[in-house]
């Protein structure tokens, strides 16, 4: 959506026209990628456990998933910053907007990218380093008719998650909560199955808004 102000409802507001007045937005791509640099920082935060060498994101080509990758803001970022990057997106008219993209994005041999739901990303288990995901985590839930049925989706991600995860694989979720109860159940899932870690807000009084999970495999 090129309307900052517009409240996005899924799928409707990424198909057709409208993901192409996403993808053409120059305040989305702007916003999108600061929110990417921002969440490389946030992968190697030194709280999630003591780190030797806090710079040791610059040695290896380390294979990440980017989550709702939608136009590809965010996958431009992360094959430039040398990682492996398989995008994945459940929708095809956002993720075709990658597709034509890539032949002119930097290390474009390093990208993969797959129409799946998060649920169902067909790679193997204990297959990828680490896991980003930007502005896309709330729609996991909107086909959920109750608390109940969200909180079980919930959990049913996060343990998939896991199983794609290499051992002390880390996932940095940017997000926007709609209240500290949708909040709760989010960590919730994380912390019962199989990871640790902690919540950023751009303000700690806010009670929804843009919101940061940084998680690590235990």
């Amino acid at each position: 959506m090129s309307n900052r102000e517009s409240t996005p409802k899924f799928p409707d507001s990424y198909l057709g026209n409208n993901s192409l007045d996403y993808d053409s937005s120059i305040w989305m791509e702007r916003n999108q990628k600061k929110t990417t640099l921002l969440c490389l920082q946030y992968l190697y935060d030194e709280r999630l456990d003591n780190l030797e060498k806090p710079d040791f994101l610059k040695d290896d080509p380390f294979f990440i998933v980017d989550l709702g990758c939608g136009t590809g803001f965010s996958t431009e970022i992360l094959l430039e910053r040398g990682f492996r990057v398989v995008g994945v997106d459940v929708l095809h008219d956002m993720l075709s907007k990658v597709k034509t993209k890539k032949n002119h994005m930097n290390n474009q041999n390093n990208l993969e990218l797959i129409l799946a739901d998060i649920n169902f990303i067909p790679l193997r288990s204990s297959s990828i380093n680490h896991a980003i995901s930007i502005s896309a985590y709330n729609f996991i839930t909107h086909r959920a008719k109750s608390v109940r049925d969200k909180t079980k989706i919930a959990n049913n991600t996060a343990k998939n998650l896991y199983k794609l995860l290499k051992p002390n694989g880390r996932i940095i979720i940017e997000f926007y909560p709609k209240d500290d109860q949708e909040l709760e159940m989010f960590t919730s899932s994380f912390n019962t199955n199989g990871f640790n870690g902690f919540v950023i807000k751009q303000n700690p009084n806010q009670k929804s808004g843009q919101t940061f999970l940084l998680l690590k495999k235990r």
